[in-house]
């Protein structure tokens, strides 16, 4: 059972916008921490935005704050990021993720596949 699925990424101009989907299912549509982190050849895994159900309260990584924004559906169990402002620095893949707990943490336990996001003129 596929717990996680983005969907959303692919190739934008820089200064270009995208949105990214994460559906939740299974135990992971229950869990109250959901966010993304992302993944690029060669560099560290880096927590780019995070939400808690408990009181919509966000987080973000400083690379990204002020271009990205995540949010969810209340209806439906989906996950959006924002991102807008693309730059070079951006290009990754990107993974929703939840985590336990109640708060933001970045300790996440259980992530999708992930999307590819490109940035190139």
């Amino acid at each position: 059972q596929v717990l996680l699925v983005e969907s959303g990424g692919g190739l934008v101009q820089p200064g270009g916008s995208l949105r990214l989907s994460c559906t939740a299912s299974g135990f992971t549509a229950d869990a109250e921490v959901i966010g993304w982190f992302r993944q690029a050849p060669g560099k560290e895994r880096e927590g780019v935005a995070c939400l808690s159900k408990v009181d919509d309260s966000t987080s973000y990584a400083n690379s990204v704050k002020g271009r990205f924004t995540i949010s969810r559906s209340k209806v439906e169990n989906v996950v959006y990021l924002q991102m807008n402002n693309l730059n070079p620095e951006d290009p990754a893949v990107y993974h929703c993720a939840t985590e336990r707990g109640y708060y933001c943490s970045g300790e996440y336990d259980t992530w999708g596949q992930g999307t590819q996001v490109t940035v190139s003129s």
